[in-house]
């Protein structure tokens, strides 16, 4: 898979999160922490691919990855949503753990 391609896939995860996340929510609340699960999944999937594609600068990757779940947490209330401090949390959780994990897998295949 090409660089190119990564960073396509790296954006179109972007957007996919920022729709899902700034849209207003409706509809009664489901299963208690499954919203964090789903911010953890979802944030770790974005730091993914960058990491794997330069996995020496996982830590990066992930901060960046944070910095953008910041920055949908500051811009949640405007769009009728509210901000939590245990997404972004969450948000942090995965993008560490995901950018760390693509980039083990990212380092031991330019090994081979």
């Amino acid at each position: 898979m090409t660089r190119f391609m990564i960073h396509c896939i790296t954006l179109a995860l972007a957007l996919i999160i920022a729709t899902l996340t700034l849209l207003p929510s409706s509809g009664p609340q489901g299963i208690p922490g499954l919203d964090k699960l789903a911010h953890f999944l979802a944030f770790g999937a974005l730091a993914a691919p960058l990491a794997f594609a330069y996995p020496r600068q996982w830590r990066a990757v992930a901060l960046a990855v944070l910095a953008y779940g910041g920055l949908i947490e500051i811009v949640q209330p405007y769009m009728g949503r509210s901000a939590e401090w245990a997404d972004l949390l969450a948000d942090g959780v995965g993008a560490f753990l995901g950018a760390w994990g693509a980039a083990r897998i990212g380092r031991g295949r330019r090994a081979v």
